[in-house]
């Protein structure tokens, strides 16, 4: 009966890259509390942890971390550009595209006026 390793001996579960966790954490933080910059940073670290993982031939782990953290980084940028978007289309169709529909008719009144004062 003492044949038997230790339960779970033999297993080797290699570290974490830090700038995994790095890019993970400013990618959350991307979504949060700093907007832009905080996704900037997740995508140019999770790139970094990305090649230092492949580099590390096995050494290294968190390849998922990296993921997570460039993908949150690209959600925290895309969703700023949509609200841009968003917010330049309503500025156009409701405040400038009838502005530009009720002008013409602004201008022939106010010309019918110059004309009574005349």
């Amino acid at each position: 009966m003492t044949d038997q390793p230790p339960y779970g001996v033999g297993t080797y579960i290699p570290p974490n890259s830090s700038m995994a966790l790095v890019s993970l954490i400013t990618g959350i933080l991307g979504l949060t509390i700093f907007p832009v910059i905080g996704s900037f940073v997740a995508l140019i670290t999770g790139s970094m942890a990305k090649k230092e993982i492949a580099n590390s031939r096995g050494a290294l782990s968190g390849e998922g971390l990296a993921k997570a953290g460039i993908i949150l980084g690209w959600v925290g940028i895309g969703l700023p550009v949509c609200v841009l978007c968003i917010a330049a289309i309503t500025i156009l169709f409701v405040i400038l595209l009838p502005m530009l529909l009720v002008a013409p008719w602004i201008a022939q009144e106010f010309g019918m006026l110059l004309l009574a004062l005349i």
